[in-house]
């Protein structure tokens, strides 16, 4: 099976997190979203000290991530829950290597991305989540999802097709970079 973009999320509201406002409610949208280089379209970041930003444009995680931890929390995950903006299936996310790059879509209208960075999850996690102290959990698993940089922007939509184009050598992967707290 190949890999490839099972959502694409954006804001949905902003609500308010345990210490300040967050843009973490990110749900599916339909059809092609545009993708410049801070990210998609109708998008948005609350704290830009930690979101955002060209090396932190959008937010990817694996829909098989996401499986695990409905069955570890014994719920539902649907995409966009964790905060990000692209959901993928068939991607390993947490063996992705930093500097690793994407084509996902077609060459014309697609995009390419680099993977720059492991999410470093906030108590605004554990506040969407209900579940005290939850973003240290999250992140001692490793599945924590990775941050992109747009190297070329165009467009994405559910459904597009992820190509893994780059992988540099000697390079460490996101779960053993994640912090593990």
């Amino acid at each position: 099976m190949s890999a490839q973009l099972t959502a694409v999320n954006v804001v949905h509201e902003l609500i308010r997190g345990p210490s300040r406002w967050t843009a973490i409610d990110k749900r599916p949208v339909r059809g092609a979203v545009e993708v410049g280089e801070l990210g998609l379209t109708g998008d948005r970041q609350c704290d830009t000290r930690y979101h955002g930003g060209p090396d932190k444009a959008l937010y990817a995680y694996a829909a098989e991530d996401a499986e695990w931890w409905a069955i570890e929390l014994g719920r539902e995950i649907p995409p966009g829950l964790f905060g990000e903006n692209l959901t993928t299936r068939g991607l390993d996310i947490t063996g992705a290597l930093i500097g690793e790059r994407w084509r996902i879509g077609g060459p014309k209208n697609g995009i390419l991305v680099e993977v720059r960075a492991p999410r470093d999850p906030c108590g605004n996690l554990s506040g969407r989540m209900g579940i005290h102290r939850f973003h240290h959990r999250f992140a001692r698993t490793g599945r924590v999802g990775a941050y992109l940089k747009v190297l070329e922007t165009g467009s994405v939509r559910a459904g597009n097709r992820i190509t893994v184009v780059h992988r540099p050598a000697d390079a460490p992967s996101i779960g053993s970079r994640s912090r593990r707290a």
